[in-house]
Order: structure tokens, then C-alpha cells, then sequence
């Protein structure tokens, strides 16, 4: 089954390579900010996403001034310095957290767009999804036990990443009433690319050979996840794929156990349970909504 837009099963599968990729771009970015300034490690990230977002404007119908031609500049420059900013937050709390617990405590983002989605785009939210949005949110206080003398502020950090994102998204939905996801993809890349080197080229430090070549595989690992979230799109409805968005946490997990030598304590493993438990509840009640 081929037909543009309903091959769900493929959809699946980019998805579940695109949260493999992220996640594995999640454990360099870890390594390489805990040995260079993550300013200066997001801003060559940030470099070749440029590239590869123009690249890609300059293939399609139009080409670049087609993909750049906007009648809401400010809303999408808005977007674009708010995911740089989440980018470098959620960076930051993989050196303090860990790939595990920082995602674990990310994984909130989904019940924050739900919860946000009335106030921002004036969307109806029923008693159902407030419920799951309040039984998320238990999740995240198991996460976080806080008073429980074990609290670290620091576990706060990805929370607000989370809702950085929350908002990246819910104003990427707005934009969407008027832009293409072209348009929105070039000022994503271009703006972030421009911001990050106003800010990140006052903390360059220089870098070893070895760590260059994490960096070429950082830059890369970025491309094809976009790449591969760009193809599950076009071939698979959103509803249908979302849920397989929360395999990255999976991955991470796998990643930060394996690799960095990161412990699941129980209480991150019981909050993100419930915390993914009350965001697939929130996806299917906006699919059955939709």
C-alpha cells in the first residue's frame, strides 16, 4: 500500500528511525556538552541544519524565496528562537540529569501542548484530556519526589525544555493556518542558525580530532532525523504515528543504561509510565476528537 498519506505501516517504521536517530543524536550532544560549551556545540549543529534546510528549499517547487515568502515573519522567527532555546536547555540537562531521567521528564511535553492548546489556539480541551493532563502531571511529581529530600532543582531544567517545546509546537500548529511546512522548516533552520552564532561564537573553544568527527555525525544524525520525520508525514497521518514518538524515550533509556552508565531509579520508571499512559490517552482522545 503505496497511496500518498496512508501507508501507515511505513509511518510507523520512520518514526521508530527517527526516534532511534534522535536518540542517539541526544548521546553525542550529551557527550560532546560535557566537554566543549553546549553554545558552541548547538551552533555548528545549527550550521549545517541551515544548510540542509536550504538545500532543501532550493529543490522544491519555487526554490528558496518560494520557501522563505511568509506573511507572519515575526510569529515564525518566534518559533525558530524558541526551539534553539528548548535545544539548548534540553542539551544542558543531559549534562546535570542524564539521558534517562532529562527524558523522562520530557516526555510531559504532549499533555503541556494539550493543556495549552485552548488558551493558545482556542481549541476545546473536555473533562477527559484535563484528567489526563492532571494524571500526567502525578507522573511528573513521582519523577520528581519533591519534599522527599532526594528533589534536585536541576530536574526542573528538562521540564522547561518540555514546555518550550510545548510552545514551539502549539505556535508551528498556528503558523501552519497560513505557511506550509516548507516555509516553517526554512525559518526553523535559517533564524536558529543566525541566533545561535550571535550567541555561541563568543564560546568557542577549540576541538580535538576525535571529537570533530562526533561533531560530523552530530550534524548529520540532525538532517536525517528531520529527513525521516518530513517522509512519515507525507506518508502516514500524524494521529496515527504520534504515539511512536514516545519510542524515543525507549531509546534514550537503552542509550543512557548502556553507555553512559546511567541507573533507572523506580520511581522515574513508575512517573514516565504514567506520564506516556496519560499522553497516548491524550492523543486518542484528539484523534477521536479530529
Amino acid at each position: 500500500m503505496s497511496v500518498h498519506g496512508h501507508n501507515t505501516r511505513l509511518g510507523i517504521m520512520l518514526m521508530a528511525a527517527a526516534t532511534l536517530v534522535f536518540a542517539l543524536q541526544d548521546g553525542i550532544s550529551k557527550h560532546l556538552a560535557a566537554e566543549y560549551n553546549t553554545m558552541m556545540v548547538i551552533m555548528v549543529r545549527y550550521w549545517f541544519f541551515a544548510l540542509f534546510v536550504i538545500a532543501l528549499a532550493a529543490r522544491q517547487s519555487g526554490g528558496i524565496r518560494q520557501a522563505a515568502r511568509t506573511r507572519q515573519p515575526v510569529l515564525q522567527s518566534i518559533r525558530a528562537l524558541l526551539l534553539v532555546t528548548e535545544i539548548c536547555v534540553a542539551v544542558y540537562g543531559f549534562t546535570l540529569l542524564g539521558l534517562v531521567e532529562s527524558q523522562a521528564v520530557f516526555a510531559v511535553y504532549p499533555l503541556l501542548v494539550a493543556a495549552l492548546s485552548g488558551p493558545v489556539l482556542g481549541e476545546r480541551v473536555g473533562w477527559r484530556r484535563w484528567a489526563a493532563i492532571g494524571t500526567g502531571m502525578v507522573g511528573i511529581l513521582i519523577i520528581l519526589q519533591p519534599g522527599s529530600g532526594v528533589f534536585q532543582t536541576a530536574a526542573l531544567v528538562p521540564f522547561a525544555s518540555a514546555l518550550l517545546f510545548a510552545i514551539y509546537g502549539l505556535l508551528t500548529r498556528y503558523a501552519a493556518r497560513q505557511d506550509s511546512a516548507g516555509t516553517s522548516f526554512f525559518w526553523t533552520g535559517t533564524v536558529g542558525a543566525l541566533a545561535m552564532t550571535f550567541a555561541g561564537v563568543w564560546f568557542w573553544q577549540p576541538m580535538v580530532g576525535g571529537d570533530w568527527g562526533w561533531m560530523a555525525v552530530l550534524c548529520v544524525t540532525g538532517a536525517l532525523g528531520h529527513y525521516l520525520l518530513i517522509k512519515c508525514y507525507e506518508v502516514a497521518e500524524a494521529s496515527a504515528v504520534q504515539p511512536f514518538a514516545y519510542l524515543h524515550l525507549v531509546f534514550a533509556a537503552i542509550l543512557g543504561v548502556t553507555v553512559f552508565g546511567e541507573v533507572i531509579r523506580w520511581n522515574v520508571a513508575l512517573g514516565a509510565g504514567i506520564v506516556v499512559a496519560a499522553g497516548l490517552f491524550t492523543l486518542a482522545r484528539e484523534r477521536a476528537n479530529a
